[in-house]
């Protein structure tokens, strides 16, 4: 892929626009590409040699598994693979059905041995049981993604995955902690919570992702996070963005940047110039 080429969709000529029942976005048929994201209706924004354009939920499943990619000690390609399985079977969306028995964000189904239809419509069970399932598959680092892919989902469109290669590289990228300032969204502030409550969602939602880590502040009003290394800080960085309406996060501060859910991106600050990752959250009041 192309430095800088942006990877989101792009409508050419002789397409249709429909709306997919279940998807909750509208997706255009590229004649030569199949299926794509729409970009439409987005309030997030990945760039990292690419670009690709999400809503915040789709965003924030999108962080969760490759979060979980690095909790099951996996290589870098298995979080392409995993998300452009996830692209393909639910447009990165957490659905509670699909074809005959199949939920959530990969599609597995209870029939198969997945798991309960409550397991699976949890993001990081469904992640973690598609990560399991791709390291019994021998040889799969040398295999086209696609191919890697089917092994595990075992579809009726084996070659559908490989279209979502590059929008899944972009996203592992930046949501790995490779790129800075990567992931921008444009967050409502909605209902302040109760204070502390916001912090205390702030901190369970990374440790259910991303396991231990140290803090080196907390309190009412914000969370920062000691990262081990610059990448590591990026990628606490880009999830707390990613997860920023789910938690109540209003800026995220780091190696000299800040991102604001009002303005939406990320911009020099000489307050952020700390070694932590600082989230500030919406506060009652």
């Amino acid at each position: 892929m192309s430095r800088g080429r942006k990877v989101t969709a792009v409508v050419v000529t002789a397409v249709a626009a429909v709306v997919v029942a279940g998807f909750g976005v509208v997706v255009v048929r590229d004649v030569l590409d199949g299926l794509r994201l729409a970009a439409i209706d987005r309030h997030c924004t990945v760039k990292a040699s690419g670009e690709v354009a999400l809503d915040a939920d789709q965003t924030a499943n999108a962080a969760t598994i490759a979060a979980m990619g690095v909790r099951q000690e996996m290589p870098e390609r298995a979080v392409v693979v995993a998300l452009a399985t996830a692209l393909q079977e639910s447009k990165l969306k957490n659905l509670p059905g699909g074809d005959r028995d199949s939920v959530g964000l990969f599609q597995q189904r209870p029939s198969m041995g997945w798991g309960s239809p409550k397991q699976i419509r949890n993001p990081r069970y469904a992640a973690r049981k598609f990560y399991q399932g791709l390291a019994k598959v021998r040889g799969w680092e040398r295999m086209r993604v696609t191919d890697a892919a089917q092994h595990v989902q075992r579809s009726a469109f084996p070659q559908a995955y490989e279209k979502w290669v590059d929008e899944a590289e972009v996203l592992t990228r930046a949501l790995l902690g490779r790129a800075t300032g990567a992931v921008a969204c444009t967050v409502p502030r909605g209902d302040s919570p109760a204070d502390g409550a916001a912090t205390t969602s702030v901190l369970r939602g990374l440790r259910l992702d991303w396991g231990d880590f140290a803090t080196s502040g907390v309190d009412t009003h914000a969370v920062t996070v000691a990262p081990g290394s610059a990448r590591h800080g990026w990628r606490y960085a880009h999830w707390l963005v990613a997860h920023a309406a789910a938690h109540g996060v209003r800026a995220v501060s780091y190696a000299g940047l800040r991102w604001t859910a009002e303005r939406g991106d990320w911009g020099a600050s000489p307050e952020a110039t700390g070694r932590g990752v600082t989230a500030e959250v919406f506060t009652a009041g």
